[in-house]
């Protein structure tokens, strides 16, 4: 033991006080704590929510490139043809998942029912392949415990509402089969609801598209709004009895897309309640990509008018030629950020999410290339000044409480 006697905390008070009145003579330095780097901080709000993407392709990209089959599609290894693998998405800190399983509005109501169930089929058997890396999670508190064990969390999201073939019977089969949200309609109107790049029907929603949202509503299904009109996402929020999501959409009054969010419904979140999943699709988030993709559309209604049919498979290489003739322009990983922050000041922080459309795009954000990229994003809105808890609820905790009011209508 040290036998020097311990000096008393007041004469230490006194002596900084004496010290501190000598004019120049001693220069006091303050201790702290260090202060936590921008990678650590990034890693520790990782760990604590899930990031949760509301949207990912890559059963659709499995079945473009491998026909379903995964000897030819090796999610261990990193592969530059796509923008999602195991490495990736371990590397950008993702905890949770909704696989899209998207079918093309080309096809009849009974194959796009059999290609959907082929897509569902796809992802049970991705998670059965690698049980130590990804693991179905039946709701908001499986997704929370499958994180806080280390794997990703995976949900299955139907992209229209044509997948259902206009069926309640098959809406209700996709939800047992492990269908957590389902988009009312995708490129063309749907039996549900108007889209968004389609010449209006309804007027937004349909009767049916009614009757759908009240069963997704008893059943606990998140209701999409990407992809459907103004008039629909309205209706949409009126009838609905759950908050809805838009899974992978982005703010209207920065990129006049028609597939964006104006702020009028925006501003009717807060009472509403939902989340905006903001996309890194460049032409939904660039004002000069934006230009493009209206363009884009233009001539797809051009060619829809010249072929007489907004299904014919000709009209697909036609537009293939004109991109190579009209490159798009390139977004960046700010422009998404910017997306981000208007919703927020609009709808508010607990509205907001992320819904990258990954292994759907051809084009990427400079800076968003691929799922490992979500941590320079998160950095970029911390140095704009966002706190750990609005980056959380970006991350993931706005779309679990949506998920979870859902499942509390559903129980009433």
């Amino acid at each position: 033991m040290n036998s020097t006697r311990a000096t008393k905390p007041h004469v230490i008070v006194a002596a900084l006080a004496f010290f501190a009145s000598c004019q120049g003579t001693i220069t006091m330095r303050t201790i702290s704590t260090p202060i936590e780097n921008q990678d650590a901080r990034i890693a520790r709000i990782l760990r604590q929510v899930p990031l949760t993407d509301g949207h990912n392709d890559l059963p659709w990209e499995s079945r473009q490139k491998s026909k379903l089959a995964f000897d030819e599609f090796d999610l261990t290894q990193w592969n530059k043809t796509r923008h999602t693998d195991i490495p990736r998405l371990r590397a950008g800190g993702v905890g949770a998942q909704f696989w899209s399983v998207y079918v093309p509005v080309t096809f009849g109501k009974d194959e796009a029912v059999t290609a959907t169930l082929e897509q569902i089929d796809f992802v049970r058997r991705m998670l059965a392949r690698y049980p130590d890396v990804f693991e179905f999670a039946r709701g908001p508190e499986d997704a929370v415990r499958i994180h806080r064990a280390g794997k990703i969390a995976s949900m299955v999201g139907v992209e229209g509402g044509h997948q259902t073939g206009g069926s309640l019977g098959v809406l209700r089969q996709l939800y047992a089969l492990g269908a957590h949200y389902m988009t009312l309609a995708h490129a063309t109107n749907s039996p549900f609801a108007d889209s968004a790049t389609d010449q209006p029907e309804y007027g937004g929603l349909s009767e049916a598209g009614r009757k759908a949202i009240a069963e997704m509503n008893r059943l606990g299904m998140l209701v999409d709004l990407s992809h459907v009109t103004p008039e629909a996402m309205h209706q949409g929020l009126d009838a609905s009895k759950a908050p809805v999501i838009f899974s992978h959409s982005s703010a209207r009054a920065l990129t006049d897309h028609p597939r964006n969010v104006p702020d009028d419904v925006l501003r009717r979140l807060p009472k509403e309640g939902g989340v905006v999943m903001v996309t890194f699709v460049p032409s939904y988030v660039s004002r000069n990509a934006g230009d493009w993709g209206l363009r884009n559309l233009a001539e797809q209604q051009r060619l829809r008018e010249q072929y007489g049919s907004k299904n014919d498979p000709r009209i697909e290489n036609a537009l293939r030629v004109w991109g190579i003739k009209n490159p798009r322009p390139r977004a960046k990983l700010s422009d998404v950020a910017d997306h981000i922050e208007h919703i927020a000041n609009v709808a508010g922080h607990d509205h907001v999410g992320l819904g990258g459309d990954f292994d759907g795009i051809s084009d990427v954000v400079e800076g968003l290339e691929d799922v490992s990229t979500y941590p320079a994003l998160l950095a970029e809105l911390a140095r704009r000044g966002w706190s750990d808890e609005n980056l959380r609820k970006l991350c993931g905790e706005n779309l679990l409480a949506v998920w979870r009011d859902a499942e509390r209508v559903a129980g009433r």
